[in-house]
């Protein structure tokens, strides 16, 4: 069941442990993943082509509204957590109330971090992080036309 996917970021940095402990390598992305679309199913399968493990830093309902303004998130925190949950390719999913996923992912301590293409490596939070440890940062290619923005423009007009 998907919701058994989603955990606090003190449970998840047990159970991560214990992956590392039985080898596999831990891939960390995020976002605000507001209205699931192709564009991130495609991105979060590359993602976890990456490694063994994928986990999914969800930015909560408040931490949306401070980056993408108070008529966000079109979906809630928690049927965002259990859809995304739901997708074979996302393995854990958290959620985090910062602007930023930088103190989950130095808690987490993931060894592979990725994100959108729309971010250049060397401006990805925690990059320095994971690096410091021997990991690697990637940023996967962008899919034109694929955005969550795009999808409300186009529902606004349809109004």
């Amino acid at each position: 069941m998907s919701k058994d996917k989603i955990f606090t970021a003190d449970q998840l940095a047990a159970i991560l442990d214990d992956e590392r402990q039985a080898g596999r390598r831990v891939v960390f992305t995020n976002g605000c993943f507001d209205l699931l679309h192709a564009g991130h199913a495609q991105y979060l399968e590359e993602a976890r082509a990456l490694g063994d493990i994928l986990v999914l830093g969800l930015n909560s309902d408040a931490s949306v509204r401070r980056l993408k303004g108070q008529s966000r998130p079109i979906v809630s925190e928690t049927d965002r957590a259990l859809l995304l949950a739901a997708l074979t390719s996302v393995d854990y999913v958290c959620i985090f109330s910062e602007d930023t996923p930088f103190e989950l992912i130095r808690k987490l301590q993931p060894d592979i971090l990725v994100k959108g293409g729309d971010w250049q490596v060397a401006d990805i939070v925690g990059a320095d992080l994971v690096t410091a440890r021997g990991g690697s940062v990637h940023s996967l290619p962008f899919r034109e036309g694929l955005s969550t923005t795009g999808i409300i423009a186009k529902i606004k007009e349809i109004e």
